[in-house]
This record gives structure tokens, sequence and C-alpha cells, in this order.
């Protein structure tokens, strides 16, 4: 699965930078990473495509006669690995105009792979069958990879597999997961996505406490750099998602931050973000722009819009975000509304 996830790399850095030349470069080895995959997955009694064989990472699972196993057909992380990269070559050849056969079998395929299911303990499932874990305080937690840094598990938009995420989580932590920097570091980003900022900041401070050495590098034995950038990552989910067609302002702010600002976020869409708030309300927002187009913002309190020169500038509110037009290479802020 290690090329499939790389090049969702790809098409991440196009989603930030709006980079079409990158783009095109690109979509020949997003493409080629697809193919293999249309032509490995094989069909099973339900009619389903999974991988086979494969393995969740790492991790073992109970049968009902008391062996453990790991080979296994389409675990939840590869098929939420391949959602995501059906849809980003679905995209892209959308973008680039280009292969609209290719498209439709992705989209066909799209609609086999397994559905995301909610196993006996309200968890999201790992595998297939709905198995008893071997440790279930596994330091990995790959089933929930379509929470992050993928996106089909939504608070807003699907409600229900948010709630197992988050029963997943607790469920591994009761079990003592979380004990080394890099799975810590995760779990920061998955409470950001649920929009914990309790639990995410809880989980910042643990991975400096307990994962962290006094040089500030991540203390996997002997030295793992995933908890560091994970946790950095972490933090600036916190602050900042834009993986769901719209800038979301401190979508997971913990109590511990009343105030603070942040300068030079990145947002899908080709833009650069600076925050400020004070008692865990917005004061403004910077969002510069490297392309003209449409800029989707959600935020908690009502807010207006104004150009560099202070001028406002007119927004349509839709359901869950206000929406305005920017042109390319400008700055707006956004402002708190008295």
């Amino acid at each position: 699965m290690g090329a499939a996830w790389l090049c969702l790399h790809l098409w991440e850095h196009y989603s930030f930078t709006q980079d079409g030349a990158f783009l095109k470069r690109s979509y020949e080895t997003m493409k080629e990473a697809a193919q293999f995959f249309l032509d490995f997955l094989i069909e099973d009694a339900q009619g389903q495509l999974v991988t086979s064989p494969s393995v969740s990472p790492e991790n073992r699972y109970m049968l009902p006669n008391g062996e453990s196993g790991t080979l296994c057909c389409g675990p939840a992380m590869d098929s939420q690995i391949l959602h995501e990269l059906f849809s980003a070559c679905v995209d892209a050849s959308l973008i680039l105009g280009v292969d609209e056969a290719f498209r439709s079998e992705l989209s066909e395929a799209l609609r086999k792979l397994p559905p995301i299911r909610v196993g006996q303990y309200g968890q999201i499932q790992e595998w297939l069958e709905d198995y008893e874990e071997q440790d279930p305080g596994h330091r990995h937690i790959s089933q929930l990879f379509a929470l992050h840094p993928g996106t089909q598990i939504s608070p807003d938009r699907m409600p229900e597999w948010a709630a197992a995420a988050r029963a997943t989580l607790e469920r591994r932590l009761a079990h003592g997961g979380g004990h080394t920097g890099w799975s810590r570091a995760w779990i920061i980003n998955f409470w950001a996505r649920l929009a914990d900022g309790e639990q995410a900041w809880f989980h910042v401070k643990e991975l400096l406490r307990k994962s962290t050495l006094p040089n500030l590098l991540d203390n996997h034995p002997p030295f793992q750099i995933d908890g560091n950038f994970g946790g950095a990552a972490g933090i600036a989910e916190m602050l900042l998602q834009s993986h769901e067609g719209v800038i979301r302002l401190l979508p997971a702010l913990p109590a511990a931050w009343p105030s603070g600002r942040v300068k030079g976020l990145k947002a899908r869409g080709g833009f650069e973000i600076d925050i400020a708030w004070e008692k865990s309300e917005l004061v403004q927002e910077s969002v510069r722009t490297t392309r003209a187009g449409e800029i989707r913002i959600r935020a908690k309190q009502p807010v207006r819009i104004e150009d560099a020169a202070g001028n406002p500038v007119s927004h349509r509110c839709l359901q869950d975000a206000i929406s305005f037009s920017g042109s390319a290479s400008s700055c707006y802020r956004v402002l708190l509304e008295a």
C-alpha cells in the first residue's frame, strides 16, 4: 500500500498549492498506482473489491478457537487509502480534462470498495470480520486513516462514523494505547479532526511529557522523527482545517489557549492564513491568496470581510460557512463582527 499512500502526498501538494503544472506532472504517477490496484483487487463473495492477501499494520486478531493471525482480506486501512487514491485520481482527471474512461472505471471501483463498518464495541472495524484484538491497546490505530489524513469520517457529514471513531480511540487508550511518540502524534491529529480540543491538548502534553527528549526529539528508541512532525501537524490541525473544501478556524481550540495568534498556516485551495483570537473567540483572520476563486470560511461567530485597503467585501452566508470571491495574489481580513 506504500505507493498508494505516497501518491496521496502528490495530490495534497496540489491541493495546498493549486499548481496545475505540478498536477499534470504527478497525475501519471497517481494513475499508475491506481492501475496497479485495479489489477490487484479481487472480488469477494459479497461482490466487494478487496486487497488480498494483506494485513492491518502490526496488529493481530483472535479467532474463536483462540488462535491469532495477521493475514487477511481487505483490512479497513487498505480500503480507506484506496478510497482516497481513487477519489484523488477522479478529481485530478476532471481538473486536467483527461481519461474519461479511466475515471469511470475508478468511480465504479469506488462503489465496490468495502464500506466503513461499526463493530461490537461501537468502534470502527479494523478488519472485514469483527474480530477480537489480541492487543486492544495496540499503538497502531490504522482503521482511523479515514479520519486523518483521510476525509471519509467527518463529525458534520457522518456523525455516526465520527462517534465510532471516538469509541475506537477511547477503547485503545483505555487499554494503554499511545505509548510511543509517533502513536501519540496520530492520536493528537485524530482528536483534532473530531474537534475535541481538550483531548487533543491532553495528548500534546503527554507527547511532550512522556515521549520527548530534552533536545525536543521524539524518543521512540532510539529516535523517530514521526513524533516531531506528527505532533506539529496535530497542533496545526487544532488551529486550522481545510480538508472538507472549507477553511475551518480554531476547530479544536482548548481552554488552555484562551488567547493567541498563529501566522503562515497553509490551507488547501492555495491560501495562507494568519489567525488571532482572544477569550477563545476569533478576533481576526488574514487570508492571502495565490489564485482567484471562491473562498469559503467557517467561523463560530459572525464576521465581516475587508480587503487590504479596509474596504468591505460582500459575502454570502451558506448553511455552514461564508463565501466570497477572492482575486489572485490578494489579502483579505476576516474580522469578528461587533
